[in-house]
């Protein structure tokens, strides 16, 4: 069944004008009128509706249905990406979603070849929210993680609020396997660019509280060490 994000509150039985992106999927998908299809609206709430009207730049629906359904994982991972060149970035963060992570910081560390502020900044945050917003309308999602704003690696560390949080960073000095850990409720996990941590980065991450962890000898890429730390995290703890 189509599914598509709109960030509204309905009814049953309350026809919708669907905006313009949803308009324009229905185009490509070729759905017909009668077709059933699936809206969430983020925050943990689906409604199935019947396509009424379509047209080329409009389209319409009735709300048959509701249902308050979670497909999150028990486990709660919030992503602190040092920012990658090129795809790896949409990659990490579309994957990272169907994983089950809920929320993702992107952060500018010393060796990120991608620098970005200002309006360049906005725009990819908001491109990266949209990349997460398709992940949650293909893996099932009916909560959207949020993109926060960019921000400088030492900045974030200053900022990092005193919580229960595990907060892990994948690095190579003094790191533990995860299965080391006891199992907690909630984990930040720190991920480098592709050049990897300065030792000064490492030092002030672990002065903040952060733990060193490897997933093995060998090194991995930027994109890989994330996710397959997060399915290793979901494995050991969440709902794998």
């Amino acid at each position: 069944m189509p599914r598509f994000y709109h960030p509204h509150t309905f009814a049953v039985g309350q026809h919708i004008d669907l905006p313009e992106p949803i308009v324009r999927h229905i185009q490509v998908l070729r759905l017909k009128t009668g077709t059933t299809l699936t809206l969430f609206d983020g925050n943990g709430c689906q409604y199935h509706a019947e396509l009424t009207e379509q047209g080329k730049r409009h389209a319409q629906c009735r709300i048959t249905d509701i249902e308050h359904i979670s497909l999150e994982s028990p486990l709660s991972i919030t992503l602190i990406q040092a920012v990658s060149s090129g795809e790896r970035m949409d990659f990490t963060l579309q994957k990272s979603v169907e994983l089950g992570i809920t929320a993702i910081h992107p952060v500018i560390s010393e060796r990120c070849t991608v620098r970005l502020s200002g309006e360049r900044a906005d725009k990819r945050i908001q491109r990266w929210q949209d990349i997460v917003i398709a992940a949650c309308e293909q893996s099932g999602r009916n909560t959207v993680p949020t993109v926060h704003p960019i921000i400088n690696f030492n900045q974030y560390i200053k900022e990092l609020p005193k919580d229960n949080s595990l907060n892990l960073l994948m690095g190579l000095h003094r790191a533990r396997r995860l299965k080391d850990f006891r199992q907690p409720e909630s984990i930040r996990l720190l991920i480098g660019p592709e050049g990897g941590w300065t030792t000064q980065e490492e030092q002030a991450a672990e002065q903040a509280g952060f733990h060193s962890v490897t997933l093995g000898k060998r090194i991995l890429r930027t994109e890989t060490a994330s996710l397959a730390a997060i399915a290793a995290m979901q494995t050991l703890w969440g709902d794998f």
